[in-house]
């Protein structure tokens, strides 16, 4: 599978380092060309000569070197892999690349870099777990750059916990999923997501609680399944995806408005927390508090938009899918909801305060179908993504059975 495919291994500073020997043996076993730019800090764990020696390429170590430079070797490196793997990747490494610091060879060729890029962090547990390291990470997630692992385990410094690299083995693992065919090549999938801001004056509004959090993992996780995603989100704090067409909205009425210029599309997810209601005597200028009187406030629906698409009879989506965020009789107002809107799938949750969903890392849907009603664990919202991902590609290898069939 990863015969004449061009990896750019970037070895960072740690004891981990020495793995990335068995890396490269693993990647040079099955045919990859494997190419290594080996760090400062990576250089006081292994030696130059030993990663040459196993890749059968020149180790690149320099920025400043005048013949590798002279061909402008930061950016040859970076164009001419298909993936870039960082193997072990420090706290330092990943908050260089968070913070867009380029300062050396490595640093320099991802930032300039246009390619995948995954990482395999190696560091003690409490660096791990250090909010400054798990901001960057966060970061780096947003960026649309993957990581594998680190896994717990007994460590260096005579300490035990989550901080050790992956084995050569899994991280080769994940390098052949990356290349493996992807399922939703050629597809094109809307999701909303994030809340809509409904303007009461300019400086007030009403809206939602939503992070933007879970439909844009629902993104992320689609795209790297192949999928051509246009997200559609409400006002939220995350930065924009890599290979995403991303459009910002403030109000429901925008959102619709995007969603019907999007179309036509295979997929529709609909997981934007949309106010019901907007204001109808929005005032052009900021309302003035006034001793004794309160401004009288009134208010009209807004759009329905999981019923607009589910019902558009020229460009309705194949399959559709919606969000029913409820805080009692969550199945039940859930079920209703399906048959209300038409649309083909309710992904129910309980978003009561007690649950932490709204601005959370984690959650716990009910997939629910006019014959299913399954219960999912509660995991991270990037494990509950994949889990949305599995079903669209179901959904899509049982259409092409029928089609055979006929």
């Amino acid at each position: 599978m990863l015969k004449n495919k061009n990896i750019l291994l970037i070895i960072s500073g740690g004891i981990a380092a020495y793995k990335s020997l068995e890396l490269i043996r693993l990647l040079k076993k099955q045919e990859a060309n494997v190419k290594t730019i080996l760090t400062k800090a990576g250089s006081e764990f292994i030696t130059a000569l030993s990663v040459s020696s196993l890749s059968g390429e020149q180790c690149y170590t320099d920025l400043f070197s005048l013949k590798d430079e002279t061909e402008m070797g930061h950016i040859k490196l970076s164009r001419e892999a298909d993936l870039i793997i960082i193997a072990p990747a420090s706290a330092n490494i990943i908050a260089k690349m968070a913070n867009g610091i380029a300062d050396d060879l490595a640093t320099t060729t991802l930032l300039a870099s246009n390619k995948q890029i995954i990482i395999a962090p190696a560091m003690n547990h409490a660096m791990w777990k250090n909010p400054a390291t798990q901001s960057n990470l966060s970061k780096l997630r947003q960026y649309g750059i993957k990581n594998i692992g680190p896994e717990k385990g007994d460590m260096a410094c005579g300490e035990n916990g989550i901080g050790r690299m992956s084995d050569p083995e899994t991280i080769i693992g994940e390098i052949e999923k990356y290349f493996s065919p992807k399922p939703l090549k050629g597809k094109h999938i809307i999701v909303t997501s994030g809340p809509t801001y409904e303007p009461i004056d300019p400086v007030r509004f009403i809206g939602n609680r939503s992070s933007g959090k879970q439909g844009q993992a629902i993104a992320k996780s689609l795209r790297d399944a192949g999928a051509k995603i246009t997200l559609i989100t409400g006002p939220i704090s995350l930065n924009d995806l890599t290979g995403v067409t991303t459009i910002h909205v403030e109000t429901a009425t925008e959102m619709l408005e995007a969603v019907n210029e999007s179309l036509p599309a295979d997929v529709a997810i609909c997981a934007a927390a949309v106010s019901d209601w907007r204001i109808e005597n929005s005032s052009e200028q900021k309302i003035k508090k006034q001793s004794g009187k309160k401004p009288v406030i009134k208010l009209n629906e807004n759009p329905d938009i999981l019923y607009e698409i589910s019902n558009n009879k020229n460009n309705r989506p194949p399959l559709v899918i919606g969000f029913a965020a409820e805080t009692e009789n969550l199945i039940e107002n859930a079920k209703s909801k399906l048959k209300k809107k038409k649309c083909d799938v309710i992904l129910a949750n309980d978003v009561s305060p007690s649950q932490k969903i709204f601005s959370g890392n984690e959650n716990q849907l009910y997939f629910i179908t006019e014959s299913e009603n399954e219960k999912w664990k509660r995991c991270s919202k990037q494990e509950t993504a994949d889990k949305i991902t599995d079903k669209v590609i179901s959904f899509f290898k049982k259409e092409e059975k029928e089609k055979c069939k006929i």
